[in-house]
């Protein structure tokens, strides 16, 4: 059997038009395989009756499913399509889906627990879609009625037409708007520090590298201190994802932009923070404008590549300054103990920093560093992979 991962950059058209990236959906022509679904409290099963499937096409949302392939199915050896659009909402990012030689299987994630009355949003069931009573359960306290219905969800074009009509314009939510805040307020700080690098090493040259700290370093703690936001983001469901990997790199920066540099001034002027500065600001004038773009749901092929690209030659550099930066640190540590703790105190403990420093660079940093990279491969992979097949829809 073959695995594939989801995708979930598929518009909200009609059938039969085509969306923005150039695909064209089916039309209402277009023959639908039998579909069977089934439910429990977490996940939706679908089994789609399709046999020697072929070029599979598949597209996630959070409230939508959109499918594609040529096989064998009740008409023959034909190319059969269907879109459902679903009662509640799912986790598109952990939704998958298996081909077989008999049939497609579908493991749809709910992002709330609880059992829908219904599988798709309007009352109308489609004529292809069935119950698979085989695997079907039934909830004990189940309530007769159905929950009451979500019409902007249900009919989301028709919601933002009449409320254009009627107020002029379409109201965003207050957690879009706080993201598209935040994201242009990170990157016009990280904009900031690089052009004011860049504008003095054109106009001094190397000479002005160890005055980087002192032009920028106040800018810099700023909106390092800020992205722990990023951190409470998922935490409190305005993103996608752990909020683990965003820590241990927030956490990371401020451990050498506070600790290692800010408290030892003989530090502030070497090379390496020039360049940590400069390689911390390349990644992130990228990273921000793509998030802005994913939430207005505007699509740009050249900065997805770049965003899921770019890290490849700039995390190793950047983790090698950062590196450099805590084993200079170290004999300057020794020779003032500071953050260290000698015996005999109340406490009763003692902490030595140059050993912490050591351990830390073995321990954390190169294990840090393999799950950040090994997490951002798979990032890419999946990002860039969902870019082809919406390259062969359109085609």
């Amino acid at each position: 059997m073959l695995e594939k991962e989801n995708s979930k950059d598929k518009l909200n058209v009609p059938p039969g038009e085509v969306r923005s990236d150039g695909a064209r959906l089916a039309s209402t022509k277009q023959l639908s395989p039998l579909v069977y679904w089934a439910q429990t409290a977490y996940q939706i099963n679908l089994k789609v009756d399709l046999k020697d499937a072929e070029f599979a096409d598949v597209d996630f949302t959070p409230n939508k499913l959109y499918f594609k392939s040529k096989g064998i199915g009740a008409r023959g050896l034909n190319d059969y399509a269907f879109e459902i659009t679903f009662y509640g909402f799912i986790d598109d990012e952990e939704s998958r889906y298996r081909v077989f030689d008999n049939k497609i299987e579908f493991n749809i994630v709910k992002s709330e627990k609880g059992w829908w009355p219904r599988l798709v949003a309007t009352p109308q069931k489609p004529h292809w879609l069935k119950i698979d009573f085989d695997r079907w359960q039934t909830e004990d306290d189940l309530a007769e009625e159905e929950k009451p219905r979500n019409v902007q969800e249900d009919y989301s074009q028709e919601y933002e037409r009449l409320q254009k009509e009627e107020i002029g314009y379409i109201k965003e939510s207050s957690k879009k708007v706080y993201l598209v805040i935040y994201n242009l307020v990170q990157f016009v700080g990280f904009l900031y520090v690089l052009s004011v690098l860049a504008v003095r090493y054109y106009r001094d040259g190397p000479s002005m590298i160890p005055t980087a700290y002192a032009l920028v370093g106040n800018a810099m703690k700023f909106i390092q201190l800020l992205q722990y936001l990023e951190v409470l983001h998922p935490m409190f469901g305005y993103t996608k994802g752990s909020p683990i990997i965003p820590f241990m790199q927030v956490t990371g920066r401020n451990f050498v932009l506070f600790v290692m540099i800010e408290f030892e001034e003989r530090m502030q002027s070497k090379p390496a923070v020039f360049y940590v500065f400069v390689i911390w600001s390349l990644i992130e004038i990228f990273r921000y404008p793509y998030y802005v773009s994913q939430i207005l749901k505007m699509q740009y092929g050249l900065l997805t590549w770049i965003r899921y690209t770019i890290w490849i030659p700039l995390y190793p550099l950047g983790i090698l300054c950062e590196g450099i930066i805590i084993l200079r640190n170290i004999p300057y540590f020794e020779e003032t103990k500071r953050f260290s703790i000698e015996m005999p105190n109340k406490w009763n403990i003692c902490f030595d920093m140059p050993t912490f420093l050591k351990i830390y660079i073995i321990v954390l940093i190169l294990p840090g560093s393999f799950m950040l990279m090994s997490h951002m491969a798979k990032t890419r992979a999946k990002k860039l992979n969902k870019r082809q097949r919406s390259r062969k829809l359109s085609e």
